[in-house]
């Protein structure tokens, strides 16, 4: 038996006994269609979901008698469904300055990953399988052959982080005995992560030489004892230390270490692959180099200054990264097909070195011609401040950005965007901080930073400025 129809005041309030059923609003038009397109079992709870809420709204006298309406009720229920469909990760526009950004996701994939992940992912492929023999492959292979071209290396093999390079390459060359470091290089990574705290997990211990500012090769020599397994260098990739210091690097620890018969593994962290100083960058150091001076493993990043997808790569001799092979951890760290065939395709990219700084989005934007982003900045003003008239104002300007995600952390980018200040000097912090908001609440989030009582959108990494011009009337609308 169907309720009957209400008849609405303007300003009165319903009461729980105005609300429909659960299954009077499935079965409403509305109710009827949401369920065709979703499926009984998730309309049905959210239907029952809403009703629960607006049920304890009218027990407290403060729901709209509007909003008891069947048909109300439908829009309002289908409002719901598509939030809770809604995909949590989400595209943004990373207008912060900062390249590699780790909470925006790090590098991004160049088209060529993109086009082979998406078809590596559309069927079967040869993950593990061997087509020439007709057997069992290994997963590894799909990369090691690339990673040994491009850096000189006897062998490779990559786990799905560097974090866990550095686990797994400690546990399987030193798990219970010693491990050589400087007190300069105990570093802490991301999400709290300190090289001490690694070790541990690692089931090593650590032996720290040194000072923070300063360590000589003597220092190395007079702790290495017999229950050295390994000496190991750590790049300070996310800080630097200046002044008064000195260190001891690779090409000078390779013969301390060859002396007494240990590994010398260097953790590079960052990773690029080519020499920045090419493209007018500040030289970061090349797993190239660490081998050629002596390293028996180098491991570094997937997903910053190489451009590709989140991995950790392993590089050195054959006879270390057999070990590491063979570690019972390395299936627990392995890399799935996913990430496998971005990296493969990423690698790919390195085969062309002319043509690196077109294809491999992250070198593309760090090399912008900083030109062009002010170019950008003059085109975008007039817009932007449209849309923010009267209450706020935009004006370009020179901006200094960041490689980001602990590369060159002292090193900074000139670049150019638009600084946004409020109209009103009251309340103007405020102000921004709410605007802030309102960028990152549009389709495609937009993500500045506040700094100096202003709002800086640093163009450098916004290619395709239809993205953002588009999202200004809705911009627009919410600040009316």
């Amino acid at each position: 038996m169907t309720r009957p129809e209400q008849s609405v005041v303007d300003g009165s309030k319903a009461s729980p006994k105005d609300l429909p059923s659960v299954d009077a609003l499935l079965r409403s038009p509305l109710g009827v269609e949401l369920v065709g397109e979703h499926g009984h079992t998730l309309v049905a709870a959210q239907a029952r979901a809403l009703l629960d809420a607006q049920r304890a709204l009218a027990l407290a006298g403060k729901l709209p008698a509007e909003q008891a309406r069947i048909d109300t009720l439908g829009h309002t229920l289908s409002a719901r469904i598509q939030r809770h469909l809604a995909p949590r990760m989400r595209r943004v526009l990373n207008l912060t300055g900062t390249v590699i950004h780790t909470n925006l996701g790090r590098a991004l994939l160049a088209d060529e990953a993109l086009q082979h992940l998406l078809a590596m992912m559309g069927g079967p492929n040869n993950l593990e399988y061997d087509l020439s023999s007709g057997g069992r492959g290994d997963r590894d292979a799909i990369v090691e052959e690339l990673l040994c071209a491009i850096t000189g290396a006897e062998a490779a093999t990559v786990v799905n982080n560097n974090a866990a390079a550095v686990v797994l390459s400690i546990a399987a060359l030193a798990r219970g005995r010693e491990v050589i470091v400087s007190r300069g290089e105990l570093v802490e990574i991301g999400g709290a992560f300190r090289m001490p705290e690694v070790m541990e997990s690692a089931g090593a211990k650590l032996v720290e030489v040194g000072t923070t500012n300063r360590t000589h090769g003597r220092d190395y020599e007079a702790a290495i004892g017999p229950q050295t397994a390994l000496l190991m260098k750590v790049h300070t990739s996310n800080y630097a230390i200046q002044g008064f210091s000195s260190a001891v690097d690779e090409a000078d620890l390779a013969p301390i270490a060859r002396a007494h018969g240990l590994p010398l593994v260097s953790d590079l962290g960052s990773g690029s692959l080519v020499d920045l100083a090419h493209y007018g960058l500040p030289r970061e150091p090349l797993p190239q180099d660490k081998l050629a001076a002596g390293c028996d493993v180098v491991t570094f990043s997937g997903d910053k200054l190489l451009g590709g997808p989140q991995a950790g790569l392993i590089v050195g001799s054959r006879a270390c990264i057999e070990r590491i092979r063979k570690t019972p951890l390395k299936r627990a760290l392995r890399m799935s097909k996913l990430p496998l065939a971005a990296l493969e395709a990423t690698l790919r990219l390195y085969l062309r070195p002319e043509r690196l700084s077109q294809d491999l989005p992250t070198l593309r934007l760090l090399t912008r011609p900083v030109e062009a982003i002010r170019e950008s900045a003059a085109r975008l003003q007039p817009p932007v401040q449209a849309a923010l008239t009267p209450r706020f104002i935009v004006t370009p300007c020179e901006l200094m950005g960041q490689i980001g995600s602990g590369s060159l952390p002292v090193e900074r980018l000139a670049s150019a965007g638009l600084a946004i200040t409020a109209a009103q000097r009251k309340g103007a912090g405020s102000a921004l901080e709410t605007l802030s908001t309102m960028l990152r609440a549009l389709p495609i989030a937009v993500i500045g930073r506040i700094a100096d009582n202003r709002l800086l959108l640093d163009l450098r990494c916004l290619e395709n400025e239809a993205e953002l011009v588009a999202q200004l009337p809705q911009l627009k609308a919410m600040l009316s």
